[in-house]
């Protein structure tokens, strides 16, 4: 791990220009409630909408692993079009604010939309679903995009940096437990036998709740760190320093392994609980355990990440959760057993979810080292590109794989069964393995130098 490291680029925090006061309380909630927000929405569209398609509105698994294959490639590369805006926005509001404001409201139709299913032929429900999942997710960008470019901007004092990553992933945390605990029992409570319904209504609800929650992240957060003028649109330049950031590309890999871990067992959770474990109740138990540990980890991480770092914080807590997540099959016939040794896992993982916050914030303040601009919205999308094409392969996987091994709501077939089973067992037991190995190349942090 030669080379310039990140306690090298340090000095860049202690910039006139950056504010050395701790941001208040309510300013740091404000800017959770943001993520509250989109994972309110997302969350509920990742967890559920696979199910929602193949067992409601009827549409074959195949074409919607496709669709959300080819849809999250799209608006990951969509992400960086408006990282590059965000960089060149300015505004009486900032750069990153005004995405806030006017992309709400669209966002939360959009977020109810999706759930709706139109009384027309398969081929019609299909290209309704397309078109709203498609924009669903653009909107998605528009808002998330320029509020992970916010944090570097509201401060680069160290201790704010570490609070508001903190504070994203408590959000994160409370955004997944409310909507995977609730979703499904609010769409029996709501439907009351029509299933249609349920879902529409708790869509609403939920989209609801997230609009306002962004249009209080913008009224309650500031942008304060001057920046760097970026002018000139030089995307062939930019986009190559991007790459050129060794921060930002351990970060982004980092992400990328995880998210597909993630957005495998976030779609086939309901699936595996129905027709593996044969305990539907436990979905309310495994999908809010899968993020929502983070509520616990991201107290649990700020202490190791501050004193060992990122590399050995995030190397001994994949090591731990692969060994409690491996014993998973020897106690599939004991709830009580199985949920205890999920939940540990997830909250030993749940320390390296919080750490990819971190490290795309630090990555900010090395790519200024490096090149003399800070690059926000740029680097910003850069993650989430990795994000969401970790969720596409690992959703559109879940969905080719139920296909192929011949998937259907009225008569599960033995095969499927066993798919699901591999699938959920053995795909984050490789991502655990090649996540550590990633991990090792991530520049020597202060804490760890």
């Amino acid at each position: 791990m030669s080379g310039q490291t990140l306690s090298s680029v340090s000095s860049v925090n202690d910039s006139p220009e950056t504010p050395r006061g701790i941001l208040k309380r309510r300013e740091v909630l404000a800017y959770g409630a943001g993520d509250v927000a989109a994972s309110l929405v997302w969350n509920a569209v990742s967890a559920f909408a696979l199910i929602f398609y193949t067992d409601v509105a009827l549409l074959p698994a195949a074409a919607l692993g496709t669709l959300f294959f080819f849809t999250r490639i799209f608006d990951a590369f969509f992400d960086v079009a408006i990282g590059l805006s965000v960089d060149r926005t300015t505004s009486r509001w900032g750069k990153a604010r005004p995405y806030l404001l006017y992309g709400a409201v669209p966002f939360a139709v959009l977020g109810v939309a999706t759930f709706y299913v139109p009384d027309a032929s398969e081929n019609m429900r299909f290209l309704y679903a397309a078109i709203t999942y498609f924009l669903l997710g653009l909107l998605l960008s528009v808002v998330t995009i320029p509020y992970s470019a916010m944090l570097p901007m509201m401060s680069s004092h160290h201790k704010d940096t570490v609070d508001l990553s903190a504070a994203r992933s408590v959000a994160t945390s409370v955004g997944v437990i409310v909507v995977t605990a609730l979703f499904l029992p609010g769409v029996e409570y709501f439907g009351q036998g029509d299933a249609q319904r349920g879902y529409l209504i708790m869509a609403a609800i939920v989209s609801v709740a997230a609009l306002i929650m962004l249009l209080t992240c913008f009224s309650l957060c500031k942008e304060r760190v001057q920046p760097v003028a970026a002018n000139k649109l030089e995307i062939k330049t930019d986009v190559s320093r991007m790459f050129r950031n060794r921060a930002w590309n351990i970060a982004s890999g980092f992400a990328l392994l995880n998210f597909i871990r993630f957005g495998a067992l976030l779609s086939l959770t309901p699936f595996f609980a129905i027709n593996v474990l044969q305990q539907p109740w436990t979905i309310s138990v495994l999908l809010p355990a899968l993020s929502g540990t983070l509520l616990v980890g991201a107290f649990i991480a700020r202490p190791f990440l501050s004193r060992f770092g990122t590399i050995k914080t995030d190397s001994v807590a994949l090591i731990a959760g692969a060994i409690l997540f491996g014993l998973l099959p020897l106690f599939e016939s004991e709830p009580v057993i199985f949920l205890t040794l999920y939940v540990l896992s997830s909250l030993v993982i749940s320390i390296t979810m919080t750490s990819i916050y971190a490290m795309a914030a630090e990555a900010v303040d090395y790519h200024q080292a490096l090149f003399g601009t800070r690059q926000e919205g740029l680097l910003a999308a850069g993650v989430s590109l990795a994000i969401k094409i970790g969720m596409a392969v690992g959703t559109a996987g879940v969905a080719w794989a139920l296909a192929f091994s011949g998937y259907s709501p009225q008569a599960v077939p033995e095969n499927a069964i066993s798919t699901m089973r591999w699938l959920y067992y053995g795909l984050p037991l490789v991502v655990f393995a090649l996540q550590f190995i990633c991990i090792r190349f991530y520049p020597a942090d202060q804490a760890s130098a």
